[in-house]
């Protein structure tokens, strides 16, 4: 069966899952170390923060555009086969080249990213209930169901959030089940395509047999 999330998502739940992030892009941290490192090498923390509040801000605009009569619907193993950092070295330019884009965006400073996140909350509900079957991606000129946009999304909150709350030495929001459930389910299957199927299924299965690095990314 390929992976997919269409039809399944919990709506409210991905819109509570940009809730949870409120409490942590205002920390009174995030203003104070803006421009030092975050725990992403060579990343500011502003560019981490920025990074991570494009996601709703990306959900809202390309949920209301439609999908073109020419794009492909790709499914989720399809399109991750055309987004090129995915296997990239972390030092690659399809890597670095994110890294450098983010930390130019958060030149206007903490203000502009927790305005964008605050916009995109306000809107996220009523963009996901408008929008069509399929979701335009321009940078890889295809669609996906709706559902799975929203997972891939999500999936880059979750991590995101993780690396903005270590990056503070604060606790990672506690995502609810409706979301990191297929975060999660989406991270194994990445995972499983970058590292072979033994290592993954031995890291979730069996300790004994666990060995090497499993990381989707």
């Amino acid at each position: 069966m390929t992976l997919t999330f269409a039809g399944t998502l919990d709506h409210a739940a991905v819109v509570r899952a940009v809730d949870a992030l409120v409490d942590l892009v205002a920390a009174p941290e995030v203003a104070e170390r803006w421009e030092q490192e975050s725990v992403l090498p060579g990343m500011t923390l502003g560019g981490l923060v920025r990074h991570l509040v494009s996601q709703p801000e990306c959900a809202v605009a390309f949920l209301g555009h439609g999908s073109p009569p020419h794009a492909q619907v790709l499914s989720l193993a399809d399109y991750f086969e055309r987004v090129d950092w995915l296997l990239a070295p972390v030092d690659a330019p399809e890597n670095t080249s994110i890294r450098d884009d983010f930390n130019e965006m958060a030149g206007p400073g903490v203000e502009e990213s927790r305005g964008i996140l605050e916009r995109s909350r306000s809107e996220l509900g009523a963009a996901i209930a408008a929008a069509g079957p399929a979701v335009y991606v321009p940078w890889q000129d295809c669609s996906l169901e709706r559902d799975d946009f929203l997972v891939v999304r999500l999936m880059e909150l979750v991590v995101h959030a993780d690396d903005l709350a270590v990056s503070l030495g604060r606790p990672t929001p506690a995502f609810e089940p409706e979301v990191l459930e297929p975060v999660l389910a989406l991270l194994a299957a990445l995972a499983a395509r970058r590292r072979g199927q033994d290592d993954v299924l031995r890291a979730l299965a069996r300790t004994e047999r666990a060995g090497g690095p499993v990381s989707a990314f």
